[in-house]
């Protein structure tokens, strides 16, 4: 396998892990209900994504790249309805 098909894996795997978070945000948003929503797991999740993205950039991975900066918009989204909300009640 050369690089490029190892990034077409990469991608795929990128755009099944990132849509899984968009339940969740799309859940939240519609509900206003967060008692189900971990602040502190999303917070350590944030904090690897960050990680994984500076990885992806330092070993120049196309995949690790987009994929961590469409999980880390939509985590941010997560914590930012979830802080929202919580203050709302």
């Amino acid at each position: 396998m050369d690089r490029f098909d190892i990034e077409i894996i990469g991608v795929i795997a990128a755009i099944l892990t990132t849509s899984g978070f968009i339940p969740q945000l799309y859940k939240t948003i519609k509900t206003k209900n967060v008692e189900g929503v971990s602040l502190v797991m999303f917070l350590v999740l944030f904090a690897g994504i960050i990680f994984w993205l500076i990885y992806g950039f330092l070993i120049d991975s196309f995949a690790l790249k987009i994929a961590n900066i469409f999980s880390g918009i939509i985590v941010f989204c997560i914590i930012s309805v979830r802080i929202f909300y919580k203050k709302q009640r």
